[in-house]
């Protein structure tokens, strides 16, 4: 994929092939019709996603750099989506995603600021409808989660991030051994 190389020369690290994978899987189980993305990088995990969409799904991505949102535009024109297919939003998620409609997406994919995923996590839960999947990428961290003498802020966001997920009673999760791991957890309906 193209877009892997693109990820390389800008400095993106793409969502591994296994984690896209299980993105593409996720979005086909759940019948994805609309999909939120934070975190847009190259257009790699909206590939996958995209894939496992309905025909009729639209990804809303979400992205500081719109340069990178340039990218992934031709990264799914590449790939054979129309361009109405994506709608991209150039901005901080924080500020974006109160925007977007409560109980309307059928999957959210967190890829942005690890240190901001648990404000990603309070926002998916209002956005994702009942039965919805939310997945944060990065989930083991490089390997730093499990070990607790790592306390750099990110590695504590993740960790943190886990912890909420599995003490929130709203969720089902688990955690996918795939790439740099993969929670998801699907809301309760």
């Amino acid at each position: 994929m193209q877009a892997r190389h693109r990820a390389r020369e800008v400095g993106v690290t793409p969502i591994s092939p296994g984690g896209g994978a299980a993105l593409s899987f996720l979005a086909a189980a759940t019948d994805a019709r609309a999909v939120a993305e934070i975190g847009t990088g190259t257009g790699v995990s909206g590939v996958y996603l995209l894939r496992g969409m309905r025909p009729d799904g639209v990804l809303t991505t979400v992205d500081l750099e719109p340069d990178h949102q340039r990218i992934a535009k031709e990264t799914y024109a590449e790939a054979g989506f129309s361009g109405g297919r994506a709608r991209f939003i150039p901005g901080r998620a924080l500020d974006v995603l109160p925007r977007l409609a409560d109980g309307g997406y059928d999957l959210v994919f967190a890829d942005g600021s690890k240190a901001e995923y648990g404000d990603y996590l309070a926002e998916a839960i209002r956005l994702l409808r009942p039965g919805g999947v939310v997945c944060f990428d990065n989930a083991l961290w490089h390997d730093r989660v499990a070990d607790p003498a790592h306390r750099d802020p990110e590695t504590t966001a993740v960790r943190d991030v886990l912890r909420s997920v599995r003490e929130n009673d709203a969720f089902v999760p688990t955690l996918l051994p795939v790439g740099d791991g993969l929670l998801c957890a699907v809301k309760r309906t």
